[in-house]
């Protein structure tokens, strides 16, 4: 039979050369027991294909069986496949055959294939490779002659790359790949389907078929079309019945096709290498500085640990212990620097004013030194607890015993 015949047939409206290219291979890989993988986006008529390979091949008079891998629940799938046993789980009242049991000899069809859980899949690998498999509840191996035929509208190249599917199935699956154009690809063919689908729609409904302008053909020829054939011919019957003009114009076909022009807008780039970046609202900017102060007060703590297992002495300090203390007191040099040079300022106008005016401002420098920081932070923890040593020694994180020796060394009272 011929391609044409083969349409008619089967009901596939188009000329484009993808089209005629996948029908090609389909009717020639028929005759053999090859696995083919069919892909192709959601609605572009995929289901056809298993169905014309499993009528042009020694199979034809055994059972074909087409399986939506996606619809059936996980935990389900292997009992759906390859059958149970009675008793192999809650629900299992009697012994069930599997998809592959009863089209033995025949041909199945498995859509949605990059539905399969993982589990799954190594059961379906080696009923491709040896044709053997096992129930569910069962230790007995059985054996199946089933040409399948797989479909999918994932990229499973990608989900092999991401752990989702298996690799060496997919090899199994794709020893003849079949690749089905969108309808985007095939704008000849756009027009085409639209009558055939108003010609089905008037027969059905009992009505006038539609008719379109030259200005619909272009609109109808020129959308996207993300959903294929199948939103064509849903948008086809919509118009056919709410319509009750038969000559349909751009205008009216515009407001059948949903517009998708802010789902084509470009990504807006941003700069992720840049070091300042705002903030899209005030509670991110609060985050930061709540962040921020934790951080401080981590480094802090761990600062006065290590102080607490040395005699006191700065010059037994860590190397990067004394790099986190010039980060942690950094800002506050700068502010006291910048405090002393706002005074100095203020009393250079004052007395270039008014020389009995004088500056009685006085700046008393914060101590810096590590031993009053640790006097301070060990008097505070005594103060809050009420001079008990114990809960005062497990807020600064030190032993009970390095407090007291800490309190008789710097004469605490």
């Amino acid at each position: 039979m011929d391609i044409q015949t083969i349409k008619h047939r089967f009901s596939i409206i188009g000329n484009t050369y993808s089209l005629n290219r996948s029908l090609d291979i389909a009717i020639q890989v028929a005759p053999t027991d090859l696995s083919v993988l069919i892909t192709g986006e959601s609605g572009t008529g995929k289901e056809v294909f298993p169905q014309i390979i499993h009528q042009f091949s020694s199979r034809k008079h055994a059972p074909y069986i087409a399986v939506n891998c996606g619809a059936i629940p996980e935990g389900t799938i292997d009992s759906e496949l390859f059958g149970h046993e009675k008793g192999a789980f809650t629900g299992a009242l009697s012994d069930r055959k599997g998809y592959f049991e009863v089209a033995n000899k025949g041909t199945i069809f498995l859509d949605e294939i990059g539905e399969l859980p993982l589990s799954t899949q190594v059961r379906l690998l080696r009923v491709l490779e040896t044709g053997e498999f096992i129930k569910v509840g069962s230790s007995k191996v059985l054996k199946s002659d089933v040409r399948v035929v797989a479909a999918t509208n994932l990229n499973i190249p990608k989900a092999v790359k991401e752990g989702k599917f298996r690799e060496d199935l997919y090899y199994r699956l794709n020893t003849v790949p079949i690749s089905m154009p969108p309808l985007r690809e095939r704008q000849e063919d756009i027009y085409l389907l639209f009558r055939k689908f108003a010609q089905d729609f008037a027969e059905k409904y009992r009505m006038p078929p539609l008719r379109l302008d030259a200005g619909a053909q272009q609109l109808l020829k020129s959308y996207r079309w993300p959903g294929n054939i199948r939103q064509l011919k849903n948008i086809t019957e919509q118009v056919s019945i709410i319509e009750k003009e038969r000559q349909i114009g751009a205008d009216i076909l515009k407001v059948y096709l949903p517009r998708n022009d802010e789902q084509m807008l470009p990504a807006l780039y941003t700069d992720s290498s840049k070091k300042d970046q705002g903030f899209s609202s005030e509670r991110e900017i609060l985050y930061k500085v709540l962040f921020d102060m934790k951080k401080d007060m981590t480094d802090l703590k761990k600062l006065v640990f290590e102080l607490m297992q040395t005699s006191g002495d700065s010059s037994s300090l860590q190397k990067d212990n004394a790099l986190l203390i010039r980060k942690l007191y950094e800002d506050q040099e700068i502010d006291i620097l910048q405090h002393q040079a706002s005074a100095h300022t203020s009393a250079t106008v004052s007395s270039s004013g008014d020389s009995e005016i004088q500056d009685t401002e006085e700046f008393i420098e914060e101590s810096l030194s590590l031993e009053d920081k640790e006097v301070e932070l060990i008097r505070k923890a005594l103060d809050k607890h009420s001079g008990k040593r114990k809960y005062a020694a497990q807020d600064l994180g030190i032993s009970e015993r390095t407090l007291y020796r800490k309190i008789k060394e710097y004469d605490i009272n």
